[in-house]
């Protein structure tokens, strides 16, 4: 049986609509604190598609007023089920933005209320990195960085040790992702058993770990080989983990 569903959400962002829109209304924007890559054709009518290689996605915009609001909708399975996404942007005193988010739609059967509550704790981690994308990289394009951790035992304080992250990191404390020679802020953090995300600013990127599922970096120098020597290092880190 399929059900309906709506997520809302709202962050304040320091920067102006001008900046906000661009990075929620273009692809190269999107790519720099969403998934990616995204190819945004920005009219009404127009479709916007997400190819991650092993999920694609296409939408077509439904509303289209520039600075102001934006919306698409997913193409319909054959179920009925879709995903619809409406941003709205309001401009405030001193180049400050607030975002209002809406997610909604019509899933199938087999999605619960755990999977309601994973993806809205998602999209505060994702909302975040927008809101840290333009604060202290609008004008610049990341390029995403994807790898998933391969399946067998995971473990949480064995991917903090391997990056040399201390299990009693604070927000605001600096860290070195030993492994990759990055410094950087500790920017988000949430540690629950269900949800854990960490969250760095450094000087090039932002990365986001999330949990022991996947890494998904957006990286705002050269990227080349990256997500490479991410997928290495986290395979290396689970044939490790196994054999404790």
């Amino acid at each position: 049986m399929t059900r309906e569903f709506e997520i809302r959400k709202e962050v304040e962002v320091e920067g102006t609509p001008e900046q906000v829109w661009d990075a929620i209304a273009t692809g190269p924007g999107i790519d720099s604190w969403f998934m990616g890559p995204h190819t945004v054709d920005g009219r009404l009518g127009g479709r916007i598609s997400l190819d991650l290689g092993f999920f694609q996605e296409s939408s077509t915009i439904t509303a289209w007023e520039p600075g102001k609001r934006f919306a698409y909708e997913s193409d319909k399975g054959e179920d009925g089920t879709f995903h619809a996404m409406e941003y709205l942007v309001e401009g405030r005193d001193q180049g400050s933005t607030v975002l209002r988010f809406v997610h909604s739609g019509i899933l199938g059967d087999g999605w619960d209320d755990e999977y309601l509550d994973q993806t809205a704790k998602g999209w505060d981690m994702y909302l975040f990195t927008m809101a840290q994308y333009v604060k202290h990289f609008a004008g610049r394009h990341g390029t995403y960085v994807f790898a998933q951790w391969p399946e067998g035992e995971k473990s949480w304080p064995a991917l903090l040790k391997a990056l040399r992250v201390p299990e009693d990191a604070q927000v605001g404390d600096e860290v070195t992702l030993e492994p990759f020679g990055v410094t950087g802020v500790v920017d988000y953090l949430v540690r629950h058993d269900l949800h854990e995300f960490l969250g760095v600013r450094g000087e090039d990127g932002l990365y986001r770990f999330h949990g022991t599922n996947a890494v998904g970096h957006h990286l705002f120098g050269d990227a080349t080989g990256q997500a490479e020597k991410w997928q290495a290092f986290l395979a290396q880190l689970a044939g490790q983990t196994s054999l404790t």
